[in-house]
């Protein structure tokens, strides 16, 4: 196992791993050092010079990690904002339209707003389904199916409220009647196993820079049916290059241009260190963790928690009678705790569960330590008693 790196600033406590995760494991910092110092592995290039081939290290990586029965059917993007715009985008210009199309009000604006925009452009029509106790259910999603219903996009954990929903069963009945589903797994991948051959999903998108502890500009998708997505950018793959169309067989399909080798490389080591510790354990830490940061925060009366049993280590909250925002404000330059406030760019959840003022939200993972959540819980205590 490695060591737990030192963050370098003495006193910071740092619960802002649900937007990007820090510090990072010196194994994922080793591996983009490296990737930087070798000569690139690209088809048809004569620079390899025995470097690792990057790309097809990690998928095979993923694929294991996700139980994904082909790794060439892993794409690497940007980020989840980057894979949820190609997929919905991709399978708009294939479906006939207009069409129906599910999604929640746990979204993200990755999902919200590509679908608000081709609901505008009058390519979709849309509905978004509310959830009761933290999750959508699956009786929901059928009561809002129409005759035209071709596709529906959800989350697989609320980055607000930490509730994981039933995939599973989701997906065993959106397949059985032929309507496409995509899930975004922006907050699930790494905290949570994930059985890609078990959970029949069209699609299942990730991103590096959260709980697989990679660098920001790394993301990526697995694709079931890489025919239910039109091919939406062209360019330069190094194969079939007298051809001027794009090239349809897969990861190529998907993919143009030079690819971020050291974002690629930090995710191929990110899931070895996953892999390392065990999954198991890192979802046992961060349940424990996050139970007793709840219990601690409980304790005062004017901390209102609005999950307070998540399923993944996030926990959002206000202070009775304190804007958000100041609440943070006040924990970082007072305290040196480091949370998220605001809306999370899920406006639709917060217009659920707060009115639409938002909420500061901490996030823990697998480096935060019991006494980091001592502290800033205690923290959090005296900010909401100084203000009783």
């Amino acid at each position: 196992m490695e060591p737990i790196p030192q963050n370098g600033h003495k006193g910071l406590i740092y619960l802002n791993n649900a937007a990007t995760s820090w510090p990072k494991p010196p194994g994922v910092i080793a591996e983009v050092k490296k990737s930087l110092q070798n000569p690139y592995f690209e088809q048809g290039r004569t620079t390899a010079g025995g470097a690792i081939d990057y790309p097809v290290a990690a998928r095979t990586a993923l694929a294991g990690f996700f139980c994904a029965e082909k790794p060439d059917h892993i794409i690497f993007t940007q980020n989840a904002t980057d894979s949820l715009n190609l997929l919905i985008h991709g399978f708009t210009r294939n479906a006939p339209a207009p069409f129906h199309t599910i999604t929640t009000e746990l979204e993200h604006n990755s999902v919200l707003r590509p679908l608000h925009a081709l609901e505008m452009d009058g390519a979709i029509t849309l509905t978004t389904v509310p959830c009761t106790d933290n999750r959508v259910s699956l009786t929901t999603i059928k009561e809002a199916l129409r005759a035209d219903t071709r596709l529906v996009v959800m989350t697989h954990g609320s980055n607000v409220l930490g509730s994981v929903q039933d995939i599973k069963s989701i997906a065993e009945y959106l397949r059985a009647n032929d309507i496409f589903f995509i899930v975004d797994g922006a907050q699930t991948a790494g905290h949570i196993p994930i059985d890609l051959s078990h959970m029949p999903v069209d699609a299942f998108i990730f991103t590096g820079h959260k709980a697989l502890f990679g660098i920001p500009g790394i993301g990526g998708f697995y694709l079931s049916d890489p025919a239910a997505i039109a091919i939406t950018k062209q360019g330069g793959t190094g194969s079939d290059s007298a051809s001027l169309r794009h090239p349809r067989d897969m990861p190529t399909r998907f993919e143009a241009g030079t690819h971020n080798y050291p974002g690629i490389a930090s995710l191929y080591a990110g899931v070895r260190f996953i892999e390392g510790i065990s999954l198991a354990a890192i979802e046992r830490k961060g349940r424990e963790l996050t139970a007793s940061f709840i219990r601690a925060l409980k304790k005062t009366d004017t901390i209102h928690i609005y999950n307070e049993s998540p399923d993944l280590p996030i926990v959002s909250f206000n202070i009775d009678g304190l804007d958000n925002h100041e609440t943070g404000f006040i924990l970082a330059r007072a305290y040196q705790v480091i949370t998220r406030t605001g809306l999370h760019c899920a406006p639709l959840v917060h217009q659920r569960i707060d009115g639409g003022n938002g909420c500061v939200r901490a996030s823990l993972s697998w480096f935060t330590t019991p006494d980091e959540c001592q502290v800033a819980a205690e923290a959090i205590r005296e900010v909401a008693k100084e203000c009783a």
